[in-house]
């Protein structure tokens, strides 16, 4: 018991990366720092874990806080704890989450001065959350090419054309529509409905929703509709 007492205590904190989708742009959402140190600065949600949580009971409460939503996809990332990394000594566990913008409360936008920026178009964040960000862009690309993920970005009803803008969006590059929208019929996970999207056009385009059984069921299935080398446009 001595020897423990004589070990540097240390914080261990939960940073959220919380990214969305407008239907056009993948965001991410920040928030002004109202403490020192880097007071005024944007940063990630974070918080520290209280004695009795467990990390993700932490994650989720602090989720919870920014946006008003439970049950979002939350998945741990990364553990950072350079010593340098915070004034403080602190350890922190990161996870990313995917939400619906639409289901998000704007009105907690107040409470903890948060706005949405598109992801390619961030500000400069205190310590070292831009890595963090990074990393989860990296995971997030890597999961896709496996698992429908990206899904959970999307309202209940979407169209092909935003599908795509959240495929080339998290891959950051142009896709080719024709292919897309093979390999996407190949997947079997989309039911077509009556209504249609006019918003951007006299045509309109029609709205789909993701069949949830075989969602579940095809989960851990190879999704192919990671962008490659025929699908790319100069």
């Amino acid at each position: 018991m001595t020897e423990h007492r004589e070990k540097t205590r240390m914080l261990v904190a939960v940073d959220c990366i919380i990214f969305g989708f407008d239907g056009e742009h993948i965001k991410i959402l920040l928030i002004k720092r109202g403490f020192e140190p880097e007071e005024g600065k944007w940063s990630l949600m974070g918080g520290f874990i209280e004695a009795h949580e467990s990390l993700d009971e932490a994650a989720n409460k602090i989720l919870f806080q920014l946006t008003g939503l439970k049950g979002v996809y939350l998945e741990q990332l990364h553990a950072f704890g350079h010593p340098d990394r915070d004034p403080e000594r602190t350890i922190s566990i990161a996870y990313f989450a995917l939400i619906d913008i639409l289901k998000y409360e704007t009105k907690l936008h107040e409470n903890y001065h948060a706005e949405w920026f598109v992801t390619t178009e961030m500000p400069e964040l205190i310590f070292d959350h831009n890595e963090m960000v990074e990393i989860a862009k990296q995971k997030i690309r890597y999961k896709a090419a496996h698992h429908p993920i990206l899904f959970e970005l999307l309202p209940k009803k979407f169209t092909i054309p935003q599908l795509q803008s959240l495929y080339e969006g998290v891959y950051n590059t142009r896709i080719d529509n024709r292919n897309f929208v093979r390999k996407l019929s190949s997947t079997g996970l989309l039911i077509k409905l009556e209504e249609k999207d006019k918003s951007s056009s006299r045509k309109g385009a029609f709205y789909f929703k993701l069949d949830k059984k075989k969602y579940k069921s095809k989960f851990q299935a190879f999704l192919n509709l990671v962008p490659n080398a025929e699908d790319l446009i100069d």
